[in-house]
């Protein structure tokens, strides 16, 4: 079996706080033209990760989206705003900026386990892995490329993390020095041997009662760690 939110019912904490996230619309407009954009965007998500950068053409999203070229470019400037636009919005989907918002009175360890099982769904899906593949491989991207997709998404996910331990350190729950280090532990932790072994082709996808193991490990190491008094309780 493999792990997904959506299908693990014995998770209703994680449920809750991913469902706090609610649709925004992306900008003025006609009910229309947002409606274009989002099938322009649906179908830059699906092709960018894909085929990659290269491998992906205007035309191509174009056609996907059942508009014409200059719709395309009517909303997005060029190939290269697209292709952030869309990382961004995948990784907005999988690991929302609410997620990362401090519930009040909730447990941290809870807490904790929602972002990572966000995190882990989002970096060991299929279509992340191909895309971590193209970027590894260093002649994929240009750098430039390589920037923007680090800015859309890993740096937007750090920066989420960061801000929550800041506000749980605040609160007295977590004694952290350096936030960032701490941030990058976390998910360097929660990657492990799983996401290497997929990147190498050399894994299929976890089970979830190996996910659930994993990510509670993870979670208990890091609280080991940087938990303070009720924190570190299970």
């Amino acid at each position: 079996e493999r792990y997904s939110i959506e299908n693990e019912p014995t998770r209703p904490y994680v449920s809750v706080v991913m469902n706090i996230a609610i649709a925004k619309p992306c900008g003025p407009g006609r009910p229309k033209d947002l409606e274009k954009r989002a099938a322009i965007l649906e179908a830059a998500k699906s092709l960018f990760l894909a085929n990659g950068f290269e491998g992906t053409s205007m035309d191509a999203i174009a056609a996907a989206a059942g508009v014409s070229k200059l719709t395309v470019y009517s909303h997005f400037t060029d190939k290269e705003t697209l292709f952030f636009a869309a990382i961004r919005a995948r990784c907005e989907e999988q690991m929302p900026a609410a997620l990362f918002d401090v519930v009040p009175n909730g447990p941290v360890r809870r807490q904790l386990e929602a972002i990572a099982y966000a995190f882990v769904a989002m970096v060991t899906a299929p279509e992340a892995v191909a895309l971590n593949r193209l970027l590894a491989s260093g002649t994929a991207m240009p750098q430039k490329l390589v920037q923007m997709f680090w800015e859309a998404g890993p740096q937007r996910v750090q920066g989420g993390f960061q801000q929550f331990l800041q506000h749980e350190v605040a609160a007295g729950q977590l004694a952290i020095d350096d936030i960032a280090r701490a941030a990058s532990q976390f998910f360097a932790l929660l990657k492990g041997d799983l996401h290497a072994r997929l990147l190498c082709g050399c894994s299929a996808p976890a089970a979830a009662c190996d996910v659930d193991a994993h990510v509670r490990a993870s979670v208990e190491m890091f609280l080991r760690a940087y938990g303070t008094g009720a924190a570190r309780a299970p």
